[in-house]
């Protein structure tokens, strides 16, 4: 009888698999296998799930992303990739983090430069004065969404602000999409410096600035992560619990 039971436990895994695999578009699976993707960046592709985050934010071929603070580029090659020669990808690091961190915009560039990715543009703002492009289709950002709450990268934030200017850069009905680390519920801006943010501030910020909430991801959940240590700390690095977030303008 445990035979069983292990084999239909077995059986429902591979199920599952094929599930999530058919869920996922041809042209996200293709940017995911992009062999000019490093190694750096596809290794930690078991711990990021790209393919069901990039499903899940609903990004297409020939739409115009903006990924607000990129790092590494990790889903800027990505994203270059779904939206083809038709779509294009700005990638934008802020003024503010470039004064603590001089190497931040690096990676974007050297991307940019790449004649594989021609259709990703680089932009460096100030947070407090963004310029952004027009009729945008998707604003996305990745483990970053706290860091605009840290008091040495931006002494005064105005979220509103910044949030609206987002607003009205996509087109109606484009989507704002946040992942990030998540913090213990109910400590609102209590673990910024864990570089943790509650969930709930960030739905309340961002539906402030006129977005409605449209639906969230638990591909990157992991209950058994305390919440307690820095995201850094190698006891949970890479495994943390993470939200998903997706919001829209509204058409109307």
């Amino acid at each position: 009888m445990r035979a069983i039971s292990v084999c239909f436990t077995v059986l429902l895994g591979f199920v599952s698999s094929a599930a999530i695999a058919a869920d996922i578009p041809a042209y996200i699976a293709a940017a995911v296998a992009d062999p000019a993707r490093p190694a750096a960046d596809t290794t930690r592709d078991g711990e990021r799930k790209p393919a069901e985050t990039l499903a899940f934010a609903g990004v297409k071929p020939g739409e115009r992303v903006l990924e607000l603070l990129p790092g590494g580029g990790y889903y800027t090659r990505m994203l270059s990739k779904i939206v083809g020669p038709t779509g294009h990808v700005y990638a934008l690091t802020l003024e503010e983090i470039l004064k603590q961190f001089p190497t931040a915009g690096d990676a974007s560039r050297a991307i940019a430069a790449d004649p594989r990715y021609g259709n990703v543009s680089v932009l460096v703002q100030s947070a407090y004065a963004m310029s952004l492009p027009p009729s945008l289709d998707l604003v996305w950002t990745t483990q970053n969404y706290h860091d605009l709450h840290i008091p040495k990268f931006f002494p005064s934030p105005d979220l509103l602000a910044f949030n609206t200017a987002l607003f009205a850069a996509l087109r109606p009905g484009g989507i704002y999409f946040i992942a990030d680390h998540e913090a213990e519920p109910g400590s609102g801006l209590r673990d910024i410096q864990l570089h943790r943010i509650d969930p709930e501030v960030v739905k309340n910020e961002v539906t402030a600035a006129g977005f409605t909430f449209d639906g969230e991801s638990s591909v990157l959940r992991n209950p058994a992560d305390p919440h307690t240590a820095i995201v850094f700390d190698p006891a949970i690095r890479g495994h943390t619990d993470q939200f998903i977030f997706r919001f829209r303008r509204p058409v109307r």
